[in-house]
């Protein structure tokens, strides 16, 4: 392109747009930089995950050892010698991405991280790797070749996986590119790529140790996930109809074991209520998968079911331990009544109540006031009129046939001075005069509890030197613009008698709009 019979100029323009192409090469996508570190979120979030199903694997595992120490108690160490090398090498990883950003202001600003200075300077030294890249690759092949040797002979299909994972290029740790030519896998892979793609490619990494835990614990459990338990690791539930019961009510409720087989039926029980000991067929009854409990809810406090259950397993008697507790409550007398937002509540918009009476079930709870109305359940809407107070008044009809009425009082409040803005910032702003012309005036609610979708229907605008102009919309006019070009660098031009209202209660009159000032930077 730069060569043939051109003149002296025509070749310098050509080679001046190949160093243009080229530049633009280098130059990566913003957009493909922010894709890449939307992946390694993905990745990161898909690793929080797997930790926590791989310590549902580990722990089943321990139970099955607890259960069959022949068949288990090897695998179970195994499986823990895995998950401290997996811990390890998860944990140098981790701590090597901290480093690559830890200069980043903003470690989600993904557009930024275009550069491969910081591998490049830490894993290689010229055509040689750095010390710190033979400590990268060697704790790679270490994590691999650990790992196959725990597995021994069996789990081949996780060996295998575990092999292809974890693969440094050919027996010479070689990779050919495209172009043919043989490279080390570590250059390959981390050197010269933009920061956010080495991140996620590490990132990457740990998702592979992640996924050889899995593999390496899902085969020791024979591919079943158990749920099954010895009796001696079994803990009681209290299975009740509801959290608590007025005083002198009969409490109903069963004591069931967690994780267990409904038809396992106790042989017996040896129970007491706050050290009262308790009869069978008066107190509780034996049943299939626990015990029914047939006692008083007693005085209002906290009581304990403690005793132990006994099952039959391989023939013998085996004890449970209970200890159990549940709450009584005093009747109520008066309702519950509160704003979800706040003590006061605001003209102009839907604030949000909850109103109940505690042992009443809210489909029998009323409530009445000027503006109120039911959404479901406890759950009412506000929309106060004039005033400057609302009461609200709740009742309902306890079980017993006793009725409750309770009267509570709000504070009504007009919604806050709204405050003036241009492009979302309010009061001073500065910016230039093109981004003046196209920006949109609004308007703002700061530090206010509730979000109301406010538009503008006009406004003033103020040339220093020019006369103001009104203007219709949220955006200036040709006649603003045209004020606008008069306008000097560093002049200080006003946006006033904003109107401003609710997109949907424009019935609604809103205070007076704060200005903006807007200081022109050109």
């Amino acid at each position: 392109m730069a060569g043939g019979k051109l003149s002296p100029r025509q070749k310098m323009i050509n080679l001046m747009y190949l160093i243009f192409i080229a530049m633009l090469a280098l130059n990566m996508s913003k957009e493909v930089l922010a894709a890449f570190g939307l992946m390694n979120e993905k990745l990161e979030a898909s690793n929080v995950k797997a930790t926590e199903s791989n310590t549902a694997f580990l722990a089943s595992l321990e139970t099955k050892a607890g259960e069959d120490a022949a068949k288990y108690a090897k695998l179970h160490e195994d499986a823990k010698k895995i998950k401290q090398l997996s811990t390890d090498y998860y944990n140098y990883l981790e701590n090597l991405k901290k480093e690559m950003v830890k200069d980043i202001e903003d470690p989600k600003d993904y557009q930024v991280m275009d550069k491969s200075d910081y591998l490049d300077q830490k894993l290689f030294q010229g055509d040689n790797l750095a010390p710190e890249g033979k400590k990268f690759l060697q704790n790679l092949n270490s994590y691999r070749d650990q790992v196959l040797a725990i597995l021994g002979d069996e789990f081949q299909e996780v060996k295998s996986a575990v092999s292809a994972r974890f693969q440094t290029g050919d027996k010479d740790g070689k990779v050919k590119r495209r172009d043919g030519v043989k490279v080390d896998w570590i250059n390959y892979n981390y050197e010269g790529f933009p920061l956010i793609a080495s991140l996620t490619k590490i990132t990457a990494l740990q998702s592979d140790i992640k996924a050889t835990e899995e593999g390496a614990l899902k085969a020791m459990l024979q591919g079943e996930l158990t749920d099954q338990v010895s009796l001696s690791n079994f803990s009681t539930l209290l299975e009740q109809e509801k959290s608590a019961f007025y005083s002198g009510e009969r409490f109903t409720g069963n004591i069931v074991l967690g994780k267990t087989d409904k038809s396992a039926k106790p042989v017996k029980a040896e129970l007491t209520l706050d050290g009262r000991k308790l009869t069978e067929g008066r107190d509780y009854e034996l049943q299939e998968g626990g015990v029914k409990m047939l006692i008083g809810a007693g005085n209002p406090g906290d009581h304990t079911i403690a005793g132990s259950l006994f099952y039959m397993q391989d023939g013998e008697e085996k004890e449970v331990p209970v200890k159990n507790s549940f709450s009584t409550i005093s009747k109520p007398n008066a309702a519950l009544i509160a704003a979800d937002k706040m003590n006061v509540v605001y003209r102009g918009v839907s604030n949000p109540m909850s109103i109940s009476i505690p042992g009443i079930p809210n489909n029998k709870v009323t409530a009445s006031a000027p503006g109120l109305s039911k959404r479901s359940g406890s759950s009412y809407t506000m929309n106060p009129g004039k005033g400057r107070t609302v009461t609200i008044t709740a009742s309902g009809i306890l079980p017993d046939g006793q009725r409750i009425s309770t009267r509570s009082e709000f504070r009504i409040k007009d919604i806050p001075r709204p405050a003036g803005s241009i492009r979302g910032e309010a009061g001073s702003v500065k910016m230039p005069r093109r981004n003046l012309e196209i920006s949109s005036v609004g308007a703002l609610l700061e530090d206010f509890d509730f979000d109301l979708n406010l538009a503008v229907s006009g406004f003033k605008f103020k040339v220093p030197g020019q006369p103001t102009v009104s203007v219709n919309g949220s955006k200036l006019d040709n006649r603003a613009k045209s004020a606008l070009k008069r306008a000097k660098r560093g002049d200080a031009v006003q946006i006033f008698d904003i109107q401003a209202y609710i997109t949907n209660n424009r019935t609604y009159k809103l205070k007076k709009v704060s200005p903006v000032v807007v200081e022109l930077t050109n």
